[in-house]
């Protein structure tokens, strides 16, 4: 894989994927003749890429109790990649979630749509960047990614900025926060300057029913920190996966435009000293490693 940047480019913008443990990558970023076991995988992505999303730690909110990262995983991770790798960080489900979900296993139907006490928890967030503590200087934005919040989960744009002014005021100082929205009618001059007002990046998400990328970038002012996070995911999951047979090693579903108003946002974030982070999922062309080989390719088209 080839992802040299412009040189122009280097110190505001790191690529990455969402999530890095696949078979299908092999002869893209993992040597087709090794046999890799779980902690293998990230040593040689961190030979390709600057960065990587970390999901797998989202999934933390059960009927039993909320589930953390283990330190020793998490040092492992640390250990395990150059001193300027970054990784992204998405917060727990358990802090973001109003409710428990309205799916759940059978045993847990119980649990549907049940309140979440953990909701916007300042002290379950301190627990997890404890258990973060290993990353040290590797650690970069801290995503809170928040579902659609219907009017049974909250009941306006502005109570959910009231609830976030609240937590953000007794949240730990120091750390890259980033905030996703899957709401479209949030993303207004009262939600930006909040962001903007207490230092928090804008996270975008391509893909999941949000306006297109470009849209936002050209409605709001949307450098809202010293950083950003651009997620490249794409739209029907499902459909994707039936194309792909859940091989990713190729690109089934070229998103160019996408890639473009990236690249725009990318290109006006350098010239504001705003740090670009542009995490690239399977889901959104089929092939996250070659997107991103498709995005340079663009960039570059774009100076």
């Amino acid at each position: 894989m080839n992802l040299k940047l412009p040189q122009k480019f280097e110190p505001y913008l790191s690529i990455g994927t969402c999530s890095w443990k696949y078979d299908s990558w092999k002869g893209l970023v993992y040597d087709p003749t090794v046999k890799y076991r779980p902690y293998d995988y990230l040593p040689d992505y961190a030979n390709h890429f600057q960065t990587v999303e970390v999901d797998q730690w989202f999934w933390s909110l059960f009927p039993s109790g909320v589930k953390l990262p283990e330190t020793r995983a998490v040092k492992t991770y640390a250990d395990g990649v150059p001193d300027d790798f970054i990784f992204s960080v998405k917060v727990p489900n358990s802090i973001t979630l109003t409710h428990f979900y309205a799916r759940q296993p059978e045993q847990w139907n119980a649990y549907a749509n049940k309140s979440n006490k953990h909701f916007l928890s300042v002290e379950l967030l301190k627990r997890f960047l404890d258990r973060l503590s290993p990353m040290e200087s590797k650690l970069g934005p801290i995503m809170f990614q928040f579902e659609y919040l219907n009017r049974k989960k909250m009941p306006s744009r502005d109570a959910f900025l009231d609830r976030m002014h609240e937590f953000f005021e007794r949240a730990p100082k120091g750390f890259q926060y980033g905030i996703e929205t899957r709401n479209p009618n949030y993303l207004s001059k009262p939600f930006f300057d909040f962001l903007r007002g207490h230092h928090l990046g804008y996270v975008f998400i391509d893909g999941y029913y949000m306006p297109p990328i470009g849209e936002v970038y050209r409605a709001h002012d949307t450098a809202t920190a010293d950083f950003s996070v651009i997620r490249l995911h794409g739209g029907d999951r499902q459909e994707i996966e039936e194309r792909t047979g859940g091989t990713w090693d190729r690109v089934v579903d070229p998103r160019d435009k996408g890639l473009e108003s990236a690249a725009k946002i990318v290109n006006d974030f350098c010239r504001r000293n705003v740090h670009t982070f542009l995490n690239v999922n399977n889901h959104y062309e089929g092939c996250a490693p070659l997107t991103a080989e498709r995005f340079v390719r663009v960039l570059e088209s774009k100076q």
